[in-house]
């Protein structure tokens, strides 16, 4: 299916990588500097918060904590001392951005998208490609599917569903949480954004592009935006 995207605000956020709005405020993972923005209905900065966190990816609000996905080396910034190069998920103090503990990711790969549920996590996984839930507790594995996108990036829970975008192919893709079986796809415009983060509010998909790595056909500015569809 075909889709559109609207711009509500012009963002604040050089390297818009990781959405999640949580409680009217839209958390924002910023792989320039890996600090997160909080952000408001029109965009406006309500606070920003300093994190350990390494080439920032995905992130996710729940069981009061940020989750953020450290995706190896970061390559946008200069190296700090809490870098290790791991692919990672740390759990976030919400306040202060102190890492409370963390989890490697199963497969030892990269990871972009996470996505709080009922106590679990999903995370987005390359070797093989695929979404996995993981206890948020145990970090123990719970389910997964295969996952047939070519660059799997940010998730965003809907119903029984679970939307996933694919940034290199412009794709956001919806998947049955428990069968994997898919449900819905939605194809954005070919000049449109490179959809990297994704989340859900009020029943509507928000995604944000990045800007970066950046690669021929690259737009050359980041955006927040909303998908729209029927």
């Amino acid at each position: 299916m075909k889709a559109n995207v609207k711009v509500p605000f012009k963002t604040p956020v050089r390297m818009p990588n990781g959405l999640q709005w949580f409680e009217n405020e839209l958390f924002v993972m910023d792989q320039l500097t890996d600090d997160i923005y909080v952000l408001g209905d029109n965009g406006e900065v309500i606070r920003i918060i300093n994190t350990e966190t390494e080439n920032g990816s995905g992130i996710a609000v729940g069981g009061g904590f940020i989750w953020t996905a450290c995706n190896g080396t970061a390559s946008a910034r200069p190296p700090r001392p809490t870098d290790d190069h791991i692919s990672k998920v740390r759990k976030i103090n919400l306040v202060n951005g102190e890492t409370v503990d963390s989890f490697n990711t199963p497969d030892g790969g990269g990871i972009h998208g996470l996505e709080w549920e009922d106590g679990n996590i999903w995370i987005t996984a390359f070797n093989p490609k695929s979404l996995i839930l993981i206890d948020g507790t145990s970090f123990e594995i719970i389910r997964k599917f295969s996952c047939d996108l070519n660059v799997l990036h940010g998730l965003a829970l809907d119903g029984e569903g679970i939307w996933c975008s694919d940034r290199a192919e412009k794709l956001v893709v919806k998947f049955h949480k428990k069968t994997g079986e898919k449900m819905e796809e939605l194809k954005l415009p070919t000049d449109g954004p490179d959809p990297h983060g994704l989340t859900i509010r009020d029943g509507q998909l928000w995604y944000s592009d990045a800007d970066f790595p950046m690669a021929q056909g690259m737009r050359g500015y980041p955006e927040i935006g909303v998908i729209s569809y029927q």
